[in-house]
């Protein structure tokens, strides 16, 4: 029986052209099906967002979630369903911005679930004021007189907090991004990918040739279990690395360590439970 892919024709798919989130979905659709996953068995997640619009554009079931809410949902999915691929995705605003306390607490409890954020540098949906990760002295239609807040560094948060997988990657080299995403969604625990990805509308200064130029990938000397080392490539800044900085497989994931606390082995969607029982199990294990 021939494999089913994730490839969903679609005829119209409201990003301006050129968009480099078009790269990004084609690339992602490659790496799951190079995977051999099944899009029956797969759930992507979003926020609210140019990039957040990904979900409906992939043959996977979806969820979109509010503003800077996927990872919660996403990691409440896995939880109840061990057994299902999650993909979170969103943009640097949805996710660093609206969603950055999440962030900071998806990474402790590091659920088994890949999220992709979209860096453009630059609110896409909300016509292009500055966001997190916007480079100092860049000018917006809000930002007139330019940015003059430092901007995140996600892969720097991300290590320091020992996130269990933490990369980097280009929408512009799709070969080198799709084989990022497979060892990321492969990884058991919570995967960060932040993908530079240009906007071609409203951020002039972060082209494809700038992210070309800026940008170079880390070779086979660097060891990505060495979590100090990791940090300090990730706060180079004259070049930026792109690759896997750091990866630990010596962490349980969130689903792991919650089915050992509540002394529980089938997961929430297989046991038949009325809705008190259902509270009384969340207020134990997550509000105690």
């Amino acid at each position: 029986m021939e494999k089913e892919s994730f490839n969903l024709e679609v005829k119209d798919i409201a990003w301006c052209p050129g968009c480099g989130n078009f790269s990004i979905r084609k690339t992602l659709i490659y790496a799951l099906d190079e995977l051999s996953l099944s899009p029956k068995n797969t759930v992507i997640v979003s926020g609210i967002g140019q990039a957040a619009k990904m979900p409906q554009y992939l043959k996977a079931n979806f969820y979109n979630g509010l503003h800077g809410r996927g990872l919660p949902p996403a990691t409440a999915i896995k939880a109840c369903n061990p057994d299902l691929t999650v993909i979170a995705e969103g943009g640097d605003g949805d996710m660093y911005g609206e969603g950055g306390n999440h962030l900071l607490h998806a990474i402790r409890r590091n659920p088994d679930i890949t999220l992709i954020v979209h860096n453009n540098r630059v609110y896409g949906l909300t016509k292009g004021q500055a966001s997190p990760t916007s480079e100092l002295g860049m000018k917006t239609p809000v930002q007139v007189f330019g940015v003059f807040e430092e901007p995140l560094n996600p892969i720097a948060l991300a290590i320091s907090l020992n996130a269990s997988f933490v990369a980097r990657a280009f929408a512009g080299d799709m070969e080198q991004t799709k084989e990022i995403f497979k060892k990321a969604i492969l990884h058991k625990g919570f995967s960060l990918i932040d993908v530079f990805q240009p906007c071609v509308s409203f951020n002039k200064i972060n082209t494809f040739a700038w992210f070309k130029e800026h940008t170079y990938y880390l070779d086979e000397k660097h060891n990505p279990y060495d979590r100090t080392e990791a940090f300090r490539r990730s706060i180079e800044e004259e070049k930026l690395p792109l690759g896997i900085f750091y990866r630990t497989d010596k962490k349980l994931s969130f689903e792991e360590n919650l089915y050992v606390y509540a002394q529980e082995k089938t997961p929430l969607y297989q046991r038949k439970r009325n809705l008190k029982e259902v509270e009384n199990f969340v207020i134990k294990t997550f509000l105690e």
